[in-house]
């Protein structure tokens, strides 16, 4: 299956994607405001990828690839997906400095917003986001997510605490 708006495709994630993931996960930008874990070869991401366990209703990953150019510029999912309460948690990036606030992170964050809705039937789609990162707190609210609290000194970076911001979408506040 394949997500298709106007700029951008969601497919699923191929194990040939992991290198320019691995050279994403190795830019201190792309991942300024990434929860990240320890460094990782490009051999041992790329196994990872080849093991990437199958999409499900619990975790839908996807690579956000552009259409005029067929260029792999992100990642996005569905996770912790939960029919007994109709919720999921949202995961997103963009990779390459390059492709921010050129519209393809709304276009990709509608598109799974409305696939969770209509296909999976969430009720509820939740992100975090750190509150220092203004840019991506106001993606999430030009698409319709409300802040709902705060987890105060959550997120180390550059040996600072940063507070965590909670959102939600809920079925029906979608903004086009």
């Amino acid at each position: 299956m394949t997500l298709i708006g106007e700029r951008v495709r969601l497919r699923a994630i191929e194990p040939e994607d992991a290198d320019t993931f691995w050279r994403w996960h190795h830019d201190e930008h792309a991942m300024r405001w990434m929860e990240t874990s320890y460094p990782e070869s490009r051999a041992q991401l790329r196994k990872r990828f080849a093991d990437l366990p199958a999409n499900s209703h619990e975790r839908c990953r996807f690579a956000i690839e552009t259409i005029a150019e067929s260029r792999l510029v992100g990642y996005i999912a569905l996770r912790d997906a939960r029919p007994e309460t109709g919720r999921a948690e949202l995961d997103i990036y963009l990779g390459d400095p390059d492709t921010w606030n050129k519209g393809y992170g709304g276009e990709a964050l509608r598109l799974v917003c409305r696939w969770g809705f209509d296909d999976m039937r969430l009720h509820a789609i939740q992100l975090f986001v750190v509150a220092d990162n203004e840019p991506a707190r106001h993606l999430y609210r030009k698409v319709g997510f409300v802040e709902e609290g705060r987890l105060r000194q959550y997120f180390r970076r550059d040996g600072e605490l940063h507070d965590m911001i909670v959102m939600s979408l809920l079925h029906g506040e979608l903004v086009d």
